[in-house]
């Protein structure tokens, strides 16, 4: 297990990543640039990690892919970068239930002051500390291309 925001390879360390994958059932985010991984986070997720969100209020994070569409430097929960769910198929698969698909869906810090477990739940968004959503302020930029799977 590598410790959050561990390095993988200093000596090659790119300066900004080009993709960015969640596992939700390792509970981690990894930062790729040219096809190489050079972060590693533990993140906390949902509060039912199991499927993909199918609607508003579910406590699930989504499945899929995503891209980072924009910023919030005045989170609620310190720093926030916002991810585009729902897309097309979220859309289409909470209509067919009847339901809203829902959004706001973030990879954020804590709420200052506020203790940090990974193991902690969150509402369907990725939460980090707060040292490392600066890090990942600063290493992923917008448009960034985001997979978030099983």
């Amino acid at each position: 297990m590598r410790p959050p925001g561990n390095e993988v390879n200093m000596a090659t360390e790119p300066l900004l990543a080009d993709s960015v994958v969640v596992i939700k059932s390792e509970r981690r985010m990894i930062l790729y640039s040219q096809g190489r991984a050079f972060r590693i986070y533990n993140v906390a997720i949902g509060l039912d990690p199991v499927g993909p969100k199918m609607r508003q209020g579910d406590g699930r994070t989504p499945e899929g892919r995503y891209y980072i569409d924009y910023r919030k430097p005045d989170s609620f929960y310190y720093k926030a970068l916002h991810i585009s769910y729902p897309n097309q198929e979220d859309r289409e698969r909470a209509r067919a239930y009847g339901f809203s698909p829902g959004g706001g869906i973030m990879i954020h810090g804590v709420q200052p002051g506020a203790p940090y477990d990974h193991y902690a739940m969150t509402e369907g968004c990725i939460a980090v500390t707060n040292t490392e959503i600066e890090e990942i302020w600063a290493l992923v930029p917008d448009h960034t291309p985001i997979e978030i799977r099983a």
